[in-house]
């Protein structure tokens, strides 16, 4: 196991990785997706979702939620009963398989999203936390190069074993048309919560250490990018066939900061995937991303998710834009972004916006979903209507 020195975080914080992009295309270390469909004949059956997110024409437009595994579902409510914490019912293997499949069988998603939680790799790498029901995460805070040095490189084989067993199960009870989707936390949203110690409003702790401290923060944000970059990797090799990754409280970055404390390190992630499974698609999301969305792109990821305050054609220009300003081909794909409160409205108000997203969008590169988590309240016949009303749109 991989222990990083207080002299080698000083060295990782001098040096950040550049702004190149990178190419899908060639590797020496490249290889192939480990667990592919296949049709009688042995050719590869991609998933819709699949095939959307790499900017293939596709019969119609892919639908999934974000968190649309939870509270919202009453089975899910009935299952707390009985494993009354977040932990238990993420890493119990057939618990968070059972979840996660909730909302697959429900409502007929192109995409069955693995229930975990951003901050499960944490114990791999020697930061332990928990999930109060009432507060959310609870970490003990991280503010000194003697708390960074107890952080260490995740071998998630032995830390995370649950999520393998999780994603390969999930893989043998899918239809080969439905995407089975991993996700990881970005590294400026994983030290909100080491700096912080708990959810934030403001965010002062990790801002204060980024403008006192800068060359500490930016050790943590190395060890934490290796770490994902790994779990990453992980969670392909057993069955993950997009990975989506969330850097959700970046959005409280002014853009030149998000340019020093966020992006490289999503960048990280990225080149580490492509570099190894070229062919996975690669989607970011953080909220209230507005101001951000040309340096989303910039990352070279493969698709932009928007939240719901930028218009999905002007989204889709300025992903173009961004990705040629960083020298990118191709326009790039977007997901998204409904309003998640529209789900409270009568069907035809949400017939009327989930379309109109979608004619915005195009028939080329776009992934349905919503503009951030569905929240706790929503029917779950209105969800259902909104799957049904995608899967039921074609474009002219």
């Amino acid at each position: 196991m991989k222990f990083f020195s207080a002299t080698s975080l000083l060295l990782a914080a001098s040096a950040v990785p550049s702004a190149h992009a990178f190419s899908a295309t060639t590797s020496p270390t490249t290889t192939p997706h480990p667990l592919t469909n296949t049709d009688a004949s042995g050719q590869t059956i991609d998933p819709l979702l699949i095939r959307a997110a790499r900017g293939e024409k596709t019969e119609r437009v892919p639908v999934w939620m974000m968190r649309q595994a939870g509270r919202h579902i009453a089975e899910y409510r009935e299952l707390c009963k009985k494993y009354p914490t977040f932990r238990e019912r993420s890493e119990i293997p057939d618990v968070a398989v059972e979840v996660s499949l909730q909302p697959w069988r429900n409502y007929q998603t192109d995409g069955c999203i693995l229930f975990s939680d951003i901050l499960t790799p944490l114990p791999g790498m020697g930061v332990d936390f928990d999930i109060d029901e009432k507060v959310g995460p609870v970490v003990t805070p991280m503010r000194t190069y003697e708390d960074v040095k107890k952080m260490h490189l995740i071998d998630p084989s032995k830390s995370a074993p649950f999520v393998a067993e999780a994603l390969r199960t999930l893989r043998a009870e899918v239809t080969p048309e439905t995407a089975v989707l991993g996700f990881v936390g970005c590294p400026y949203t994983l030290a909100t919560y080491l700096v912080e110690g708990k959810t934030s409003k403001e965010y002062l702790e990790i801002k204060k250490m980024a403008f006192t401290e800068p060359k500490l923060l930016h050790a943590i944000l190395k060890n934490l990018a290796e770490s994902i970059g790994e779990y990453a990797l992980y969670q392909i090799e057993n069955g993950a066939q997009l990975i989506q990754i969330f850097d959700s409280w970046a959005g409280h970055l002014s853009p030149r900061d998000y340019d020093e404390f966020a992006a490289p390190y999503q960048k990280m992630i990225l080149e580490k995937i492509k570099e190894k499974y070229p062919t996975v698609p690669t989607v970011t999301y953080i909220k209230h991303s507005g101001a951000l969305v040309e340096r989303m792109a910039a990352t070279g990821v493969d698709v932009v998710s928007l939240d719901w305050t930028v218009d999905m054609a002007e989204g889709r220009e300025r992903i173009a834009n961004g990705r040629a300003k960083a020298g990118l081909s191709g326009p790039g794909g977007v997901q998204g972004n409904l309003d998640p409160a529209v789900l409270f409205g009568d069907f035809a108000t949400i017939k009327e916006r989930a379309e109109e997203i979608m004619k915005k969008a195009g028939p080329v590169g776009h992934v349905m979903n919503l503009g951030h988590g569905i929240e706790a309240a929503t029917p779950e016949e209105n969800a259902a209507y909104f799957i049904e009303t995608v899967r039921n749109f074609r474009h002219e």
